[in-house]
């Protein structure tokens, strides 16, 4: 049976089904913005996949702000996947001008549903009167990058499962999340907790992926502040196991 993700709700958010997105009132466009509907955004995107030969699994969707604004997740099938975790596409849109729509590449991992993210692409810098007209396209152009991303996001996990961390270098790291704004301190006492002592068995092993999951596991909590972090996260890793050559699409 094939795992399902999970939607970790925040910020006010409340998930909904397929059908009460469709009715989410979207606002009348003005003379230099031109919103999309939220399930508009859902299904150019889908179409999107499906053309590049990747397989929708399981959706799920948000919104919070009365409606205003949208977060979905998206998990996908490819030919070659890894057997722990699945690729998962975040997709963003906002009606308050709040943030352009976008989506993001990102990873679940299956015994725990831990999200991660790296790299987003917008799919336009603003709302604009030929963002209808260009969706397809811009959709299209942008999972082509995530899909690169992807590809690194394997590599790159694989170079975290290989690293092995000693407890020093393990709290040197939870110390620079801080610093680069990766992880809030008065949560610094919950990812050592969860590092010392994991919740799941799988990480147990003393890793650069097993820390990397007590962070995962602690912050996944606030999804909207989640894309960010887990990229500073990235970063931060990267350097620590001593790879190069992963980049973020933007």
């Amino acid at each position: 049976m094939e795992k399902k993700c999970n939607l970790i709700l925040h910020c006010g958010a409340q998930a909904v089904s397929r059908e009460e997105l469709s009715v989410v009132h979207t606002p009348e466009p003005t003379a230099t913005w031109v919103p999309v509907s939220h399930l508009n955004l859902v299904q150019t995107v889908e179409h999107a996949l499906l053309s590049t030969g990747l397989s929708i699994v399981n959706q799920v969707h948000s919104i919070s702000q009365a409606g205003a604004r949208y977060f979905g997740l998206t998990q996908v099938r490819g030919v070659n996947d890894p057997v722990d975790y699945s690729w998962v596409l975040g997709i963003r849109n906002s009606h308050d001008k709040r943030f352009p729509a976008g989506i993001v590449a990102g990873a679940s991992v299956f015994v725990c549903d831990n999200l991660s993210f790296s790299g987003e692409v917008k799919l336009s810098r603003k709302h604009t009167t030929n963002l209808l007209r260009d969706l397809p396209q811009l959709a299209a152009g942008a999972v082509g990058k995530l899909m690169n991303v992807w590809h690194h996001q394997g590599d790159r996990i694989e170079r975290y499962k290989s690293h092995r961390l000693t407890d020093k270098a393990a709290h040197d790291l939870v110390v620079r999340s801080v610093d680069v704004g990766a992880c809030p301190n008065r949560l610094i006492p919950s990812v050592l907790q969860e590092w010392r002592y994991p919740s799941h068995e799988e990480f147990r092993s003393r890793t650069a992926w097993s820390l990397f999951n007590a962070f995962t596991e602690v912050l996944k909590g606030n999804l909207c502040e989640l894309p960010n972090r887990t990229e500073r996260l990235h970063a931060l890793f990267d350097h620590a196991v001593g790879l190069t050559g992963v980049r973020n699409e933007s």
